[in-house]
């Protein structure tokens, strides 16, 4: 095991979601190079299902910047793994960040999964 820690940065994804902070491609590219300059290990780029424009994004980003691994968020579906790895896949150090409800109330009201089944997916 090793003593280093990671920055896994998620400006370009989650900090998009602040009112007000929403991001064109180009605004996007200028902050993974601006992260990159900062030797940020890990930057997820973006949630490349969520739009075609947020596709793009992570795409020109994971094409761009060699000196961090590029990340695409996805939910635990073949469909959304599959658009982050079409988006991330030119990447030097291309990875996917994949999630999926596990609180009680999200499993049963917005999955409608139970807790088995949340962990066979």
């Amino acid at each position: 095991m090793s003593d280093r820690v990671l920055i896994f940065d998620t400006t370009l994804r989650d900090g998009e979601q602040s009112p007000g902070a929403s991001m064109n491609q180009e605004e996007k590219l200028s902050i993974a190079r601006l992260l990159q300059e900062l030797k940020v290990d890990i930057i997820e780029a973006g949630f490349p299902i969520a739009s075609k424009g947020d596709f793009n994004s992570v795409q020109a980003i994971a094409r761009e910047i060699k000196d961090c691994q590029i990340a695409g968020l996805a939910r635990a579906k073949h469909e959304d793994i599959e658009t982050a790895w079409n988006a991330v896949k030119d990447a030097k150090n291309p990875r996917i960040h994949t999630f999926i409800a596990t609180s009680p109330i999200h499993m049963q009201y917005k999955l409608k999964l139970t807790e088995e089944q949340v962990l066979e997916k």
